[in-house]
């Protein structure tokens, strides 16, 4: 029994380290682009908290695109 909750556990580790998601988050109005890993979608508006700068940011307007692991990685820091 207790082999099978840690195989459980480890699957469900296994699951959730791939579902990661990336995000280029970019504001039309500055054309500067913002980097996160979770977006929160209210009415027309997004707020995210961008990697960069570690601020919580609000944009009523946006463009969302979905990214990979590396062009996250590669933007990071900058």
């Amino acid at each position: 029994m207790k082999r099978l909750a840690i195989l459980t556990a480890m699957i469900l580790i296994m699951v959730t380290l791939g579902c990661a998601s990336y995000y280029k988050i970019t504001d039309p109005a500055t054309g500067k682009d913002y980097y996160t890993q979770e977006v929160e979608r209210e009415g027309g508006s997004v707020t995210f908290q961008d990697v960069n700068s570690r601020a919580t940011v609000t944009l009523p307007t946006s463009e969302v695109m979905e990214i990979s692991k590396d062009q996250f990685e590669a933007n990071k820091g900058k």
